[in-house]
């Protein structure tokens, strides 16, 4: 909880290091980033959970924490529906499971009319299904039911993305949905904090200007092979890992 007087959220269930808020430069990578979220959330550890990561960003990050965790890894893919104009900024967000969400505000500040807008959306879409493929596959979605979702990013800027995800959670029925993330802007915390029944924020910073990337000693876009890699890596290696106590509990049964 904060007790400064200019960054404050009220709320019981988040959770910050106060020697970190208003830094910048404060993880060495992405991977440092996620070490640092897995001790805030060490209560976690081997309990009934499973980390999803927000890819491509999200997935170094989400790796540490499942690892230290002991915890199942998967991806909520997200997009931003673009501005027609620009690569960068939208003006609403689409989820895994189709679930679309508009920020009515920017619609009409901007004038977007609706063949533009189902053309955006509609693309945004297409993105989301095809990485929805590249990430899992044709592997079956998880259960969620009765389960709680560490939903892991690198930061949050605007927190777009991230509402259209938890939109999709809610649609799973997830039991818990806590979000767990390296860096954000309080406004944007402030404006999901209603949302999730957790959220742990190791470095968070107010102010006019503010850059996820600000956080980071070394900031390197994250390309989709390197994300869907490091997410095979780490579902071989649960196997194995469920492959070895299976043999350990029938070696066990043969003893006795």
């Amino acid at each position: 909880m904060f007790s400064d007087s200019s960054m404050h959220i009220m709320s019981n269930t988040f959770y910050d290091l106060p020697q970190l808020r208003q830094r910048i430069s404060v993880f060495r990578d992405r991977k440092h980033a996620g070490q640092v979220l897995a001790e805030m959330l060490q209560e976690w550890k081997r309990r009934e959970a499973v980390v999803l990561a927000v890819p491509s960003g999200g997935v170094p990050v989400a790796v540490e924490v499942a690892r230290a965790l002991e915890l199942s890894l998967d991806v909520a893919v997200v997009s931003k529906i673009l501005l027609p104009w620009n690569t960068e900024s939208g003006f609403g967000a689409v989820g895994f499971d189709g679930t679309v969400w508009l920020n009515k505000e920017y619609v009409d500040y901007f004038g977007l009319d609706q063949p533009t807008i189902e053309q955006q959306t509609q693309a945004a879409l297409a993105k989301v299904q095809r990485r929805v493929k590249l990430f899992r596959a044709d592997r079956p979605w998880p259960d969620l039911k009765n389960i709680t979702v560490i939903l892991v990013d690198d930061g949050i800027a605007a927190g777009s993305t991230l509402l259209v995800a938890l939109m999709a959670l809610r649609n799973k029925e997830a039991r818990e949905i806590i979000i767990a993330v390296p860096t954000a802007h309080q406004e944007s915390l402030v404006r999901i904090m209603d949302e999730v029944d957790a959220l742990y924020c190791a470095n968070i910073r107010s102010g006019p200007q503010f850059a996820v990337a600000a956080a980071y000693q070394q900031w390197d876009d994250v390309d989709e092979t390197d994300a869907s890699r490091m997410l095979v890596s780490y579902r071989n290696r649960e196997s194995a890992q469920e492959k070895g106590k299976r043999r350990t509990c029938k070696n066990g049964s043969k003893a006795s």
